[in-house]
């Protein structure tokens, strides 16, 4: 079962997410991360807020990954 995790850019100072259930699907459209199930939308992340969305497959640890490099 894959999970996903979205990580802020530092400067805004907000909390990384790990989204763990199995019953959401992740879609983008126009420029928005949707996780969604069977009776809607449950979050969506604008593509403008910078986040990174990384997939955690099963029986990997997310805090043990190293990011990966950003473009400058």
């Amino acid at each position: 079962m894959p999970a996903y995790l979205i990580v802020h850019p530092r400067e805004q100072r907000k909390d990384d997410v790990l989204i763990e259930d199995p019953q959401l699907a992740l879609t983008v459209a126009d420029g928005w991360a949707i996780f969604a199930d069977e009776r809607g939308i449950c979050l969506a992340v604008p593509a403008a807020l910078g986040a990174q969305i990384q997939r955690v497959d099963e029986g990997q640890d997310p805090a043990h990954e190293e990011p990966a490099p950003q473009k400058e």
